[in-house]
């Protein structure tokens, strides 16, 4: 039998906190998003968040950590889970009694739907074998997802050559025309913070996707720079083309955010910070890099209509898949359902 505990909101830094963390880096599902960090990030910005877990001998055996808040103008309380909840799967018993732990959590919070994404990749699980979990647990399979259940994942083991050689041959090419071009990119201090923030809004009002606010890229850097986090930005004669916040958790890489100038693009900035941020995971000890979201379709699709669609992320697949790697999906999303009115409602809401 396990010990079942709670631990409720942000408080100072604790041993169980670094237990909690190192159980998550260990995980083979582990996140960065399952972090105290990211709560505490979550916390700064509309979020509440409560720790739920399972402890075998005094050592944690799996665990989630929900983030609350309230949607469609106060009038529902939802819950959610990214990159959770960290469980063996194919341990009934356990996944039982988690997900009892996370009910009970909601019910505390007044919750009226929990949406889990676990980061459980297909070839780990199958779809089918997915859906009868879903099933036994009594959660909604939905196509509703937050992170993008797609990616390209860049493998970082090989030699420097060897990653390059792996690339198209264009995107090789823009990453040593940008070097010609006389692009360098350093490693960012909290001072490049506006500089970031204004590259990033340049972006998405070119790209047309939102940005989170100075604060929150602020808040994000302070809680994960150094030793998880760094913000690269690549410069022609000082100035600021390109920028990319990169994160290295549990031997993984992610490209997390990204921006660029709509100067000088002929110089291929972006491309540089691109490069050097893989570099950046390498040294770090990654062997993967995450290019963080392409479009949900398969990659026959992926490959036919790239060079025409413009919605959502396709531009960016466009760009992504040059630097090789392979496409992986996770399982996606499940909604836990505890009214069936208000998931309606926030049906409905996220439709629009």
């Amino acid at each position: 039998m396990f010990d079942k505990w709670f631990s409720l909101g942000e408080q100072p830094y604790s041993e169980e906190d670094a237990a909690w963390d190192a159980f998550v880096e260990a995980h083979p599902n582990g996140s960065l998003l399952q972090t105290t960090n990211w709560a505490r990030l979550k916390n700064r910005f509309g979020w509440s968040s409560h720790r739920v877990w399972l402890k075998k001998e005094g050592r944690y055996v799996a665990g989630a950590q929900v983030l609350f808040r309230s949607a469609a103008l106060g009038m529902i309380k939802i819950g959610y889970i990214p990159h959770g909840p960290l469980v063996d799967w194919q341990d009934e018993e356990q996944v039982d009694v988690l997900f009892s732990q996370i009910d009970q959590s909601a019910y505390q919070h007044g919750a009226g739907i929990v949406k889990m994404e676990p980061l459980l990749w297909q070839q780990e699980l199958s779809l089918p074998a997915w859906a009868a979990i879903c099933e036994r647990e009594q959660s909604v399979i939905t196509d509703d997802t937050i992170q993008p259940p797609r990616t390209i994942m860049v493998d970082l083991q090989p030699a420097e050559e060897e990653i390059l050689s792996a690339m198209k041959s264009k995107t090789r090419y823009n990453i040593r025309l940008s070097a010609r071009k006389e692009i360098s990119v350093r490693e960012g201090s909290a001072d490049d913070l506006p500089a970031f923030n204004r590259l990033m809004a340049e972006t998405g009002q070119r790209d047309k996707f939102g940005t989170h606010t100075p604060e929150y890229y602020r808040d994000a850097y302070q809680l994960f720079a150094p030793d998880r986090a760094t913000l690269l930005i690549a410069e022609y004669e000082e100035r600021p083309l390109a920028a990319s916040f990169i994160t290295a958790f549990s031997k993984t890489g992610t490209y997390l955010y990204g921006a660029s100038s709509n100067e000088e693009r002929n110089r291929m900035p972006a491309y540089a910070v691109q490069w050097a941020a893989m570099l950046w995971a390498k040294k770090k000890g990654c062997s993967q890099y995450d290019l963080w979201g392409i479009p949900d379709a398969d990659e026959e699709q992926l490959e036919a209509e790239f060079t025409t669609r413009k919605d959502g992320l396709w531009p960016v697949y466009r760009a992504k898949r040059g630097y090789g790697g392979r496409i992986q999906r996770t399982v996606g999303a499940a909604d836990r359902v505890y009214n069936q009115r208000l998931y309606r409602l926030y049906k409905w809401r996220r439709n629009r």
